[in-house]
């Protein structure tokens, strides 16, 4: 019995002894995984403190960077500011230096221009030494040779050194007198001019000739075509005009050199679309029809234009060839007008020269008619016109006047001059004719040029839109009679190669300066 409760004892102590070992072994493993707890969380700890330090050492660094970076850029920033301040410094030392060294070039080039005047000044005190020496031994040779002359013989001398003297004398009051005629003639021109273009009242009108015609429908393209072109072919050989048709809708073009066919062509063809009915036969029963009409249109314009000049006796030939200037321009300014207005200019201006007013107007009207006769007749408009004048009858103060209102013909009458005047007026009058800059150019330049083409030209200047043309010379190679000369041949070349309505007017300068200086 003891000794079954004794093996039960030796177990139970056996049981508390290994339940006692579990348990410790129980509390062994809790501490070792509490420890590895621990050591986890050190280890993190000391991970996230470790990593702290490296951003602060990372910002610190940044930091020292950034303070080190300004630092550099401040410094350097001082740096260009000083090399800035210097190099201004420098450029002004420079400009400065400049300016010392202008002044004294100035200064020098002042020295050396006194120099050079002084130099002169004593040549020319030499010179009159010189001069005064010749003059003294001429002095002592003219009284030696008096001393040896007889009395009739001294008094021939001195009568001849008398006329000589009394001639220079007269010349000097000549030309003093007729430089005064001149201005006073000139004077008087001006008042005359000025006189007849106040009391003149006439518009400037440009005018462009008209070769267009609007069209209604555009069906009537096709109408005037006609099958296979046949009615614009009659047309055309009938008027002797080009018609343009595609060149812009609704509109047809009338393209001719004569402006009398032009407006032949503009009639009949506005004449067969209002009818309506377009075929060569009735093509060329309307152009001889409206010819016709414009002929008569022609006469009733000339005679319209001599009724308003109050001009009678002319003949019906010279009262066509009148109207036809009304389709004629010259420079877009209608050809017609134009003499009427110089008809009543030459009218205003006669009767304030006490001239013939009628017969200045009745040159003023057929100035510019042999601008309406035909290729036939050679020469210039000018000349063209004088010869139908004299054809048909007209006076010879008439026919001369017309001649020569371009200079082309000798005038026998002041009437040549006044036409002259009066065409010139009523060309250059603002807004009368238009030309393009570039054609207005080439001309002032082409004047310029054949002026300095001639020998003895220092300058030239090209005035009032070429109508005056002012040359300087060459006082030594160019003297007085010469310079009339050239001033003729100038205007005469002018004439010949370059074209500019009106007339030119030369002026030829000539000047010799002469300078002395007190001692």
């Amino acid at each position: 019995m003891n000794t079954i409760i004794e093996g039960q004892g030796i177990l139970l102590g056996l049981g508390f002894l290994v339940l006692g070992f579990f348990f410790h072994a129980y509390l062994v493993k809790a501490n070792a995984i509490a420890a590895s707890k621990r050591a986890k969380t050190i280890l993190s700890d000391a991970e996230r403190e470790a990593e702290l330090l490296r951003g602060e050492a990372k910002i610190n660094a940044k930091d020292a960077v950034i303070r080190a970076r300004e630092k550099t850029e401040l410094e350097l920033n001082t740096q260009r500011q000083n090399l800035f301040d210097l190099e201004k410094r420098v450029t002004e030392r420079e400009k400065n230096l400049t300016s010392k060294l202008d002044l004294l070039n100035a200064k020098e080039l002042d020295i050396s221009g006194r120099i050079a005047e002084l130099a002169d000044e004593r040549q020319t005190l030499k010179d009159e030494k010189q001069h005064l020496k010749i003059l003294q031994e001429k002095q002592k040779a003219l009284i030696t040779e008096a001393s040896l002359l007889s009395p009739k013989e001294a008094e021939k001398r001195v009568m001849s050194r008398l006329e000589q003297e009394v001639a220079a004398e007269q010349q000097r009051y000549i030309r003093h007198h007729v430089r005064a005629a001149k201005e006073e003639a000139q004077t008087r021109s001006i008042e005359i001019i000025t006189t007849a273009i106040q009391r003149y009242a006439g518009d400037a009108i440009s005018e462009i000739a008209t070769s267009s015609i609007h069209l209604k429908d555009e069906s009537f393209k096709g109408r005037i075509i006609g099958k296979e072109g046949r009615n614009i072919k009659a047309f055309e050989m009938a008027t002797g005009v080009n018609v343009i048709i595609d060149e812009a809708p609704d509109i047809i073009l009338l393209s001719s050199f004569n402006p009398i066919h032009r407006e032949v062509a503009k009639r009949a063809l506005e004449e067969l679309i209002k009818d309506g009915r377009i075929q060569p036969v009735k093509i060329e029963e309307t152009v001889e029809r409206v010819r016709s009409e414009v002929d008569d249109l022609m006469r009733e314009a000339g005679q319209q234009a001599l009724n308003t000049l109050k001009i009678q006796g002319v003949a019906p030939e010279l009262i066509s060839l009148l109207g036809k200037l009304k389709f004629r321009t010259s420079y877009r300014q209608n050809v017609l007008d134009h003499s009427v207005e110089s008809a009543l200019l030459m009218g205003l201006m006669a009767a304030e020269l006490n001239l013939d007013v009628d017969m200045a107007r009745r040159v003023g009207i057929f100035h510019d008619i042999g601008k309406a006769a035909d290729h036939g007749m050679e020469g210039s408009h000018a000349i063209a016109g004088a010869q139908l004048l004299r054809k048909h009858g007209e006076q010879s103060l008439v026919w001369n006047a017309v001649g020569a209102h371009h200079e082309e013909m000798e005038a026998r009458s002041p009437y040549a001059v006044l036409c002259e005047a009066a065409d010139t007026l009523t060309a250059a009058r603002p807004g009368a004719r238009l030309e393009t800059t570039q054609l207005f150019l080439e001309r002032m330049q082409q004047i310029e040029k054949i002026a300095m083409q001639t020998v003895g030209v220092k300058s030239c200047y090209a005035l009032q839109a070429g109508r005056e043309v002012r040359v300087l010379v060459d006082p030594e190679q160019v003297d007085d009679s010469n310079a009339l000369l050239m001033a003729r041949k100038l205007a005469k070349d002018l004439h010949e190669k370059v074209t500019i309505p009106g007339t030119v007017r030369v002026v030829v300068i000539r000047e010799t300066r002469c300078v002395e200086f007190t001692t």
